[in-house]
C-alpha cells in the first residue's frame, strides 16, 4: 500500500516536470506569434506610434503622436472633447505651430496657446522640428529646399489644407523658403522675429500673396526689426508690436499675443 502510494506520487512528479518542461520550450514561440501580431496592424496616416491623449485645460485634450518614417517627427494637437463634425468645426481654420531654438511643441501647449484655438475652433497642431523636443535629428533638412519638402509633406501627412502657419525665431529656415515657393499652400502666415529673411530679396517677398500678420517684440532690437525690414514688404502684411516685449514676445505678453492671433484668424474666415 505505502509502495503504490509512493509509486503514484512519484508519477504526478515526473509527469508535472514534463508539462512544465514542454510548456518552457512552447513559450518563445507563443510571445512571437504576439509580438508579429501586434507589429502587422496598420497604422492611420504614417503614425509610428498609436495616438496618446493628454488631459488638457478647459474642453480640450493634448493628442500626441509620430508622423513621417524619415525623420520621424514628434506632433502634438489640441482636439476639443466634444467635437462632433471631423477634424475642425464648421468656419474654422487650421493652424499648425513652429518653435525657436530654445522651446518644443510644449511651448505653445504650456503657453495655453493650443487649448484657447482649438475652444475657439481652430484645428491646432504643433511639431518639434527635426532635432528638437523628441524629433532626432535629419540630414534631410540640411538645405533650404530639403526644408521645403519637409513641411511639404508633414502638411500632406497631418491631412492639412491651406492652414495658417506659424513661425518663431529659429523655425524661419523653414518657414520664409517655404512661404516663398509654395504659399498658395498656405491660408496665412504669422511670422515672429524669424531668422533668414535676409537670404531673400525684396521681389520675392513683394510677390507674396498670402495675408500676413508680422509680430515681433517692442524690445526686440536685433531679429525683431531686422526682419521686420523685409517682411513689411508683403503686399497683405500688417504689423502688430508687443509693448515691453522681448525677443520671445508671445512669452513676455501672451494675452496680446492671443488677442492678435485670434483677431488675424477671425480675418480669414472670410478669405
Amino acid at each position: 500500500m505505502t509502495m503504490n502510494l509512493i509509486r503514484n506520487r512519484l508519477g504526478l512528479l515526473i509527469l508535472g516536470v514534463l508539462v512544465t518542461f514542454v510548456l518552457y520550450l512552447l513559450l518563445p514561440a507563443i510571445q512571437h506569434e504576439r509580438f508579429t501580431a501586434s507589429i502587422d496592424v496598420p497604422k492611420p496616416r504614417a503614425m509610428e506610434e498609436e495616438m496618446k491623449k493628454i488631459k488638457g485645460t478647459g474642453n480640450t485634450t493634448i493628442l500626441t503622436g509620430n508622423i513621417l518614417q524619415n525623420p520621424p517627427v514628434f506632433f502634438r494637437e489640441a482636439v476639443p472633447v466634444r467635437r462632433e463634425r471631423g477634424p475642425t468645426t464648421e468656419g474654422g481654420l487650421e493652424v499648425i505651430f513652429l518653435h525657436g531654438q530654445s522651446f518644443t511643441s510644449k511651448t505653445w501647449e504650456e503657453l495655453g496657446t493650443m487649448a484657447l484655438l482649438s475652444e475657439n475652433g481652430y484645428r491646432v497642431i504643433a511639431i518639434d522640428l527635426p532635432g528638437y523636443g523628441d524629433s532626432p535629428l535629419s540630414s534631410a533638412v540640411e538645405t533650404p529646399r530639403g526644408r521645403i519638402a519637409f513641411l511639404q509633406q508633414v502638411l500632406k501627412e497631418l491631412g492639412l489644407h491651406r492652414p495658417v502657419l506659424i513661425s518663431s525665431s529659429m523655425s524661419g529656415r523653414y518657414s520664409i523658403p517655404f512661404l516663398l515657393a509654395s504659399g498658395e499652400q498656405l491660408k496665412g502666415f504669422v511670422p515672429i522675429a524669424p531668422v533668414g529673411t535676409k537670404d531673400f530679396t525684396t521681389q520675392q517677398y513683394q510677390q507674396v500673396k498670402t495675408p500676413t500678420l508680422i509680430i515681433y517684440g517692442e524690445l526686440d532690437t536685433g531679429l525683431g526689426t531686422q526682419s521686420l525690414q523685409l517682411l513689411q514688404l508683403i503686399p497683405k502684411s500688417r504689423v502688430v508690436k508687443l509693448l515691453a516685449a522681448g525677443h520671445a514676445c508671445y512669452l513676455d505678453q501672451p494675452q496680446e499675443f492671443h488677442r492678435a492671433l485670434l483677431n488675424f484668424l477671425d480675418e480669414l474666415k472670410g478669405l
